[in-house]
């Protein structure tokens, strides 16, 4: 912008970005008990989304809208960036762990890669820079998936595998935890979870994941009482597990006729 014509910088076009939803959970109770205190909610949800905001813009993503209590940001526009999904999962690691520590919110986060168009969209009376496409509805969608899978951080399929080969685990951690149909669609997706590194999670162990991944694949194949052996061999503190084994015993350990290994969600 410093140095071309920004019409042309900002002007509308195709690139593969990383988009990340991050939306605060818990507001709607929080509205309800601030309903006399309308300012002060204001205040502690302005300062949650600067949380936001901060950590997308530190760690080079470009902040592209605001919903209400949400912010979307994203990275590999204006320029190409080979590294845009270490810097997303850094962005979103960072803002789990500040909310959590001192804020009093928690976030659901969704994540998701691919083509969009990024720039400088909208009308005649109105635009903002931000980008467009399939990958920023599927980012909404995982985000919003974090309530019904009890994650916080929820991978579409091509970001998970981009993190396996080029993130270090001592950054972050992936975990593949359902295949799901989300509601409205007819695609199924593999959805993964982002955890932070080990040490600075121990919660969850190396021996914990690869646990729960052999649980899913048990699952997947139809052997649910192998996977419900496997899953509460996992921390009940690990409330992703759920999931499954709410699955499970909502049909008695028996996958129901015509079972693929896909959980069809109910609502968005």
């Amino acid at each position: 912008l410093a140095v071309e014509d920004p019409d042309v910088v900002l002007a509308p076009r195709e690139a593969e970005v990383t988009v990340m939803f991050c939306d605060l959970q818990g507001f709607s109770r929080e509205s309800e008990r601030s309903a006399d205190d309308l300012l002060s909610l204001l205040d502690r949800v302005s300062t949650a989304l600067g949380v936001m905001t901060r950590h997308i813009r530190s760690a080079g993503g470009v902040v592209g809208d605001f919903q209400g209590d949400a912010a979307m940001g994203f990275w590999g526009w204006p320029f190409a960036a080979p590294d845009a999904v270490e810097k997303t999962c850094r962005a979103a690691l960072a803002i789990r762990a500040e909310l959590e520590a001192s804020r009093g919110f928690r976030a659901g986060i969704g994540i998701a890669t691919g083509n969009a168009v990024a720039g400088k969209l909208g009308t005649a009376e109105q635009v903002k820079v931000t980008v467009f496409g399939p990958v920023v509805n599927l980012a909404s969608r995982l985000e919003s998936m974090t309530r019904r899978l009890s994650a916080t951080i929820l991978l579409d399929e091509t970001t998970a595998d981009r993190i396996r080969r080029e993130v270090p685990r001592e950054v972050a951690r992936v975990r593949r935890l359902a295949k799901v149909r989300p509601f409205g669609l007819d695609t199924p997706l593999l959805v993964s979870e982002l955890l932070p590194p080990e040490l600075s999670y121990p919660q969850l162990s190396e021996e914990h994941l690869a646990c729960y991944e052999s649980a899913l694949d048990a699952f997947l194949t139809g052997d649910w009482s192998r996977a419900f052996e496997l899953l509460h061999a996992i921390p009940a503190a690990d409330r992703a597990k759920d999931f499954l084994t709410l699955q499970i015993t909502r049909y008695n350990r028996t996958p129901p006729p015509g079972f693929d290994g896909v959980v069809g969600l109910e609502s968005k």
